[in-house]
């Protein structure tokens, strides 16, 4: 080989082996400029990383931390980035050489006879024995970029990884928190179905004394005792699902049910925090989920690189430095070394090679699409919770003059019936009436409160991608 084409065939492969993975495709995607349901003021700060806290509520707060210790969903989430580190590590192992020792010994006895020719023992040496040590190094050279395209695959998958991790914690805490409001609405409902059942055991009362003194009918007792019952059913109802979200919450914690703890709170005393939502594009660099899907398209674009790399020739070098000997002690007495290069390149192979590259390139677009719709996804997100938030908001002020008004018609209608100005249907009218503005009025509580969480949620908890 002549000395320009040396260094004409050095520069290429230097030039190649510089050649980086290519970027992961653009996802098309413009976001919009502002959320169409922006409900919040611009002195309204975004989330932070604990988001939780704004709440006010000392037993969430509790709650919480003890799901992120204990979760194992979430230790099941630690162990798969753990794994994705140690499949980087192995990625990229190949990009320096690798160096193996050995040492060995042989003995051979020629039993009878007088040998052969692949043995080292004869007739006039009938036992023979044979000593060595050796130090080999084996490269492979990276001219087409395969191998450092595969470790960047591998990163980018434990980067994929560490955001799954991030979106599991945030899916955790989120549905803590939620199932923590569930409970505590349904203890107020609770509350409200006992007083209303109070109340129609007190009208119930009322009617059984009048229809004593004939001033009230046969029927009018049988529909407020008909009330009665189902008010009375309605309690053992609310009970039952009061159970089902304490299994649902101590399951969350990662502790059976006996051992969850009980809450002295109540819905009402929660503060409704002040969220503020920011841009529609600072929302990609905010969410986990998004960033994993970009990780995932980022090492699927590294494996297109692999798969071509693959059909192209592959150039190994080796060394070996060794000694041998008849005797330890002159086992260093006689070293040699060894130089190796090889080239194999793929001449047949069914064309596996290249389906393996267009499996690659499919896997690309696929990856593309879903990070597109991840993107879009969180966008809906946050206009869902947006909207939920702005429509409880505007709910509830008619809410609260409904159950005012509500227990004032009921408390009038009960005062006429006893003073007999007033048939009983009224009165089992406005109790029906006052009872069910004040569940929706719980409801509505609880939906503000939820609408907060999803909105903490949708805007990724805090937590934003370190580039």
């Amino acid at each position: 080989m002549t000395l320009p084409s040396r260094i004409s065939l050095l520069t290429l492969s230097l030039a190649l082996a510089a050649c980086s993975t290519p970027p992961a495709p653009e996802a098309g995607i413009a976001a919009p400029p502002t959320w169409q349901s922006r409900a919040d003021a611009p002195s309204q700060t975004l989330p932070d990383a604990h988001w939780w806290q704004a709440f006010a509520s000392r037993e969430l707060d509790r709650l919480i931390e003890r799901a992120r210790h204990n979760s194992h969903d979430l230790a099941a989430a630690a162990a798969r980035v753990r794994q994705a580190q140690a499949q980087a590590v192995i990625a990229g192992a190949p990009l320096l050489p690798e160096l193996t020792f050995g040492l060995d010994g042989s003995r051979q006895r020629l039993l009878r006879g007088d040998g052969n020719d692949q043995l080292d023992a004869s007739s006039s040496e009938r036992t023979s024995t044979s000593l060595g040590t050796r130090l080999s190094a084996s490269y492979e050279v990276d001219f087409w970029g395969g191998i450092r395209a595969a470790r960047d695959s591998a990163l980018h998958g434990l980067d994929a990884s560490r955001f799954d991790r991030q979106t599991v914690e945030l899916t955790l805490t989120s549905a803590v928190a939620d199932s923590y409001l569930q409970g505590l609405a349904l203890e107020e409902q609770l509350r409200i179905a006992r007083l209303n059942l109070k109340n129609a055991r007190d009208v119930l009362g009322l009617v059984e004394a009048r229809q004593r003194s004939g001033s009230a009918t046969r029927l009018e007792l049988a529909q407020q005792r008909s009330l009665v019952a189902a008010q009375e059913r309605q309690v053992p109802l609310l009970e039952q699902q009061w159970q089902d979200n304490r299994v649902t919450l101590a399951t969350l914690l990662g502790d059976p049910v006996q051992a969850l703890p009980d809450t002295n709170e109540s819905i009402g005393a929660l503060r409704w925090p002040a969220i503020g939502s920011g841009v529609p594009s600072d929302l990609l660099g905010r969410r986990p989920d998004i960033a994993a899907a970009e990780a995932r398209l980022a090492a699927a674009s590294a494996n297109v690189q692999v798969a071509r790399a693959a059909m192209l020739p592959k150039l190994t070098l080796g060394a070996d430095l060794g000694s041998g000997a008849r005797t330890f002690g002159d086992i260093l007495d006689s070293p040699f070394y060894t130089l190796t290069a090889g080239i194999v390149a793929p001449i047949f192979n069914n064309g596996r090679l290249r389906a393996e590259r267009e499996l690659a390139s499919a896997e690309q677009e696929e990856l593309l699409h879903d990070y597109r719709a991840a993107i879009l996804a969180g966008f809906a997100d946050v206009e869902k919770a947006l909207n939920a938030i702005h429509g409880v908001d505007r709910q509830q002020q008619w809410q609260d003059q409904e159950v005012q008004e509500a227990r004032t018609a009921f408390d009038l209608a009960q005062q006429r019936y006893s003073a007999g100005a007033e048939t009983l249907l009224t009165v089992l009218e406005t109790q029906r009436t006052l009872y069910v503005a004040q569940d929706q009025q719980a409801q509505l509580h609880l939906a503000r409160l939820q609408g907060s969480v999803a909105l903490y949620k949708a805007l990724g908890g805090g937590w934003q991608v370190e580039r």
